[in-house]
């Protein structure tokens, strides 16, 4: 399992996420509190927006409290949209292309959680990546595999029905041909101007999910552990939802009709 936070208002440091608080992500890399493992050291990275509608990457396999560049990117790199995510494999290479975020176009995404078995049908997965999503396809992980699913099936018109199609897709896989848990699945997804954080499991073990709105800051933090131990305001999300937020403003949905429902067909 992974750890990740995500940013979406006023432009800020990406410090103040990743690397200032008392439990800041770099912190979460080596000492998380709600994770199976306590250790997160298979490589980080970053996806942020700034004047281009592309976001910027910086990935790398090291453990994130090892690298001395990712905390001086941090303190020099405002931003008003970012992900930053710190990896714990659950199978896959420990190497640059399985480490989140992926990013397609406009839009980054990062993950905590797994698909069941996926070792046993990672072709299967493959073969459900579009034809011209495929090219992009430069790992081996499930998490990716999602993303670019997800892509190809109308992300840009419905990002979440878009997520919420590949979800049943790749829970319906690990069920049909892998392993429990089936789907366990914590994310982010941003274009830079919305962002959707996502909590869902095929059972009652969904991986944790916190947001809070900042006044000081004008913004929106999604993260995997609260940052600041002890600290108000930070809103655990009710597993089953996706948080669809927009700079000062909240939406909170259902998700996860189509997986828990009819579990359809694999093509």
């Amino acid at each position: 399992m992974c750890r990740w936070a995500a940013y979406l208002g006023a432009p800020v440091y990406l410090e103040d996420l990743v690397s200032n608080p008392n439990h800041s992500l770099i912190v979460q890399s080596k000492a998380a509190d709600e994770c199976k493992t306590s250790i997160n050291a298979d490589g980080f990275g970053l996806a942020w927006y700034d004047s281009r509608p592309e976001p910027g990457l910086y990935r790398d396999v090291f453990p994130a409290w090892s690298d001395p560049n990712l905390r001086s990117l941090c303190q020099q790199v405002r931003s008003g949209a970012f992900l930053a995510h710190v990896r714990a494999s659950t199978g896959t290479a420990i190497s640059r292309n399985n480490c989140h975020p992926f990013t397609y176009g406009k839009w980054s995404f990062v993950h905590n959680g797994q698909a069941g078995g996926y070792e046993h049908w990672r072709k299967s997965a493959d073969m459900l990546i579009g034809e011209e999503q495929y090219m992009h396809r430069k790992g081996a992980t499930d998490s990716e595999a999602l993303f670019l699913i997800a892509a190809g099936l109308g992300l840009e018109e419905d990002p979440i029905g878009a997520v919420e199609q590949a979800v049943a897709k790749m829970e319906a896989l690990a069920s049909e041909k892998g392993a429990t848990p089936h789907m366990r699945f914590a994310a982010a997804l941003t274009d830079g101007e919305t962002l959707y954080a996502f909590r869902y499991a095929s059972d009652d073990r969904a991986p944790t999910l916190y947001h809070r709105w900042s006044a000081s800051r004008q913004g929106f933090a999604v993260v995997s552990e609260p940052l600041v131990e002890q600290e108000e305001g930070w809103e655990a999300q009710t597993a089953g939802t996706v948080a669809v937020l927009r700079k000062g403003a909240k939406e909170l949905r259902k998700f996860g009709r189509i997986a828990s429902a009819t579990r359809p067909k694999v093509a």
